[in-house]
C-alpha cells in the first residue's frame, strides 16, 4: 500500500504543477500532508516535517547567503565583462547563445555546487535571452542538464556518496567513467545546438551590430526590423505585424512574444522582466564599483577555491563572503540595507521552496514510502537480468534519483543493488559507476534545492521547466549509460 501511495503522491504533485493547478510551494506542502493522513500517520506529520526541515536547513542557509553574495557581485559589475564577452561571441545567433549556455554551465560546474553554477549562468545570460526574445526554458533546461552531467565530479557529491556507501575509492569510480561522461557532455552540446536551431527558426534572422543594440528581422516580414536597446530605460522602435499586433521587444515597452514556445503569450510582466534583466548591462547603474573589480574577482575566486577544498562548511563560506562583500563594496549601512532588500524577493522565494520541499521529503522518507517504492522496483528485476545488474542500476538510477534525494538513493538503495549484483558476480565498483548515470535528470528534480535558484532567477515556472527538461535530461542519462556499456565501463 505504501508503494502505491508513494507513486500516486509523486504523480499527483507532478501533474498538478505541470498543469498549473497548484503552485510548487503549495503542492510541496499540501499534497504530502494529505497523503501522510491517508497512510494513517497524520499524528507524526509534525515530526516528519521538522526532521525534513532540520536536514535541509543548512542548504537553505547556504542558498540565502549565496544569493545575496552573487547578487552583490552582479550589482557591482563583476559579471558585466562576461556578459559583454558572450554577447560578442554569440553575435545574437540563437544557436551560439544556447551552445554558450551549455559551455558556461559546464565550466562553472567545476566548482561542484549547482546553486553557484545556476546563479552565475543565469546572471550572465538572462539579459541576452530577454533581448533576443529567446525561450527561457531552453536556458534553464540546458543549464540544468549540463550541470547534472558535471555533478558527477568527485567533489560534486554523488561520486563521494557512492564511494562512501560501498566503501570504495572515489577515484576508482570516477576516472573510468570519464569517457562515458564526456559523451554525455557532448550530447548536451548536441542538444544545445538542436534547440538553438529551433530557436533560430522561431525567431528569424538576428544580427548584433554592437553591445548596445540588436536588430531582428521577423521571419514573417521581409524587411521590417526591430531595434532593442541595451540599457535599462532605453528606447526602441517596435514593428507592427498583421492585424496591428506589436512585435517590438523594446526596453520600456511591452512585447507580446512568449518566453517559451510551449506557453501562450500574454505579455504579463514583460516590461518588468525586461527591465530587471537588462539592468545587468546598464553601464550607468549607481551600484557599479569599477575600482573594486579585482578585489571582487579575487574574493569570488578565493570563495570558490575554499568551496572546492571544503575548508569550511559551504553555508559558513557564503555567510562570510556575503558579509565581506557588502562591507567592502557598500560601507554605508543604508546602502547595505538597500542591497539586501533588492535581493530579498529571490531569497524569500528560494528559501521558501526549500523549506516546502522539506515537507515533501520528510513525509516521503518518514512514512517509509520511498523505501517501499525502491524495494519494489529492485524486487521487480527478473533473475535473468542478475548478471546485468550494472545496466539495471543505470536504468533505475534515472527515475530513482529524480524521485529521491542523493542521500536516500546512494545510502539506501545502492547498497541493495550492490548486494543483488554481488550474488550474480557483478562487482560493487560497476554498480557504483552505473549509479552515476541518472545525475543529468537528478538536477531538475523537485527535491533538489538548487533547481529553485535556477527557475527563480530565470523567472520560469517550475512546471514549465519540468515539462521541457525531463525528456531531454532523461535522454542524456541514457546516452551516458549506453556509452558506459559500449566502453565496457558498466
Amino acid at each position: 500500500m505504501l508503494t502505491i501511495l508513494g507513486f500516486v503522491m509523486i504523480a499527483a504533485f507532478l501533474v498538478l504543477i505541470m498543469m498549473k493547478k497548484m503552485s510548487p510551494m503549495a503542492a510541496l506542502v499540501l499534497i504530502p500532508a494529505l497523503f501522510c493522513v491517508l497512510v494513517g500517520q497524520g499524528a507524526h506529520l509534525g515530526d516528519y516535517v521538522l526532521k525534513g526541515i532540520g536536514d535541509l536547513a543548512p542548504t537553505a542557509a547556504m542558498l540565502m547567503f549565496a544569493i545575496i553574495y552573487f547578487g552583490v557581485m552582479i550589482d557591482v559589475g563583476l559579471f558585466d565583462p562576461v556578459v559583454r564577452g558572450i554577447l560578442k561571441f554569440c553575435k545574437a545567433d540563437p544557436v551560439r547563445v544556447v551552445v554558450g549556455t551549455a559551455l558556461l554551465a559546464a565550466i562553472v560546474s567545476l566548482d561542484g555546487d549547482g546553486s553557484t553554477t545556476f546563479m552565475i549562468t543565469v546572471s550572465a545570460l538572462y539579459p541576452l535571452y530577454k533581448r533576443l526574445k529567446m525561450s527561457l526554458v531552453v536556458m534553464t533546461g540546458v543549464a540544468a542538464t549540463a550541470n547534472g552531467v558535471m555533478n558527477t565530479l568527485p567533489w560534486g557529491g554523488p561520486t563521494a556518496r557512492a564511494a562512501t556507501a560501498l566503501k570504495l575509492d572515489a577515484g576508482d569510480i570516477f576516472v573510468p567513467m570519464i569517457p562515458a561522461l564526456a559523451v554525455g557532455l557532448a550530447a548536451v552540446f548536441a542538444l544545445a545546438y538542436v534547440l538553438g536551431r529551433r530557436e533560430r527558426k522561431r525567431l528569424g534572422t538576428l544580427t548584433l551590430g554592437d553591445t548596445h543594440g540588436v536588430t531582428e528581422t521577423a521571419p514573417e516580414k521581409e524587411s521590417e526590423q526591430v531595434l532593442v536597446g541595451a540599457g535599462a530605460g532605453g528606447t526602441g522602435a517596435g514593428s507592427t505585424g498583421p492585424g496591428g499586433t506589436r512585435r517590438g521587444a523594446t526596453v520600456g515597452g511591452s512585447g507580446t512574444d512568449s518566453d517559451s514556445p510551449d506557453e501562450p503569450a500574454d505579455g504579463s510582466g514583460e516590461q518588468a522582466a525586461d527591465d530587471s534583466g537588462l539592468q545587468v548591462l546598464d553601464p550607468r547603474r549607481p551600484t557599479l564599483r569599477p575600482k573594486l573589480y579585482w578585489f571582487n574577482a579575487a574574493l569570488t575566486l578565493a570563495l570558490l577555491t575554499l568551496l572546492i577544498l571544503q575548508t569550511l562548511p559551504i553555508p559558513v563560506l557564503f555567510l562570510l563572503g556575503a558579509a565581506l562583500a557588502l562591507t567592502v563594496n557598500f560601507p554605508h549601512m543604508k546602502d547595505q540595507k538597500a542591497r539586501v532588500a533588492a535581493h530579498a524577493e529571490n531569497v524569500l522565494n528560494v528559501s521558501g521552496m526549500v523549506f516546502a520541499a522539506a515537507v515533501f521529503t520528510g513525509v516521503l522518507t518518514g512514512t517509509g514510502m520511498v523505501e517501499h517504492m525502491a524495494r519494489w522496483l529492485v524486487s521487480g528485476v527478473p533473475d535473468a537480468l542478475g548478471p546485468h545488474m550494472g545496466i539495471v542500476t543505470g536504468v533505475l538510477s534515472i527515475p530513482l534519483t529524480y524521485f529521491m534525494s542523493n542521500d536516500g538513493f546512494y545510502f539506501g538503495i545502492v547498497p541493495i543493488l550492490a548486494e543483488a549484483g554481488a550474488a550474480h558476480g557483478v562487482a560493487p565498483i560497476e554498480i557504483a559507476r552505473a549509479s552515476l548515470v541518472g545525475q543529468a535528470l537528478h538536477m531538475s528534480s523537485p527535491l533538489v534545492p538548487a533547481v529553485y535558484v535556477l527557475v527563480g532567477m530565470a523567472k520560469v515556472e517550475f512546471g514549465d521547466h519540468t515539462k521541457f527538461t525531463v525528456k531531454w535530461a532523461a535522454l542524456t542519462s541514457l546516452v551516458v549509460l549506453c556509452a558506459g556499456v559500449l566502453f565496457g565501463i558498466i
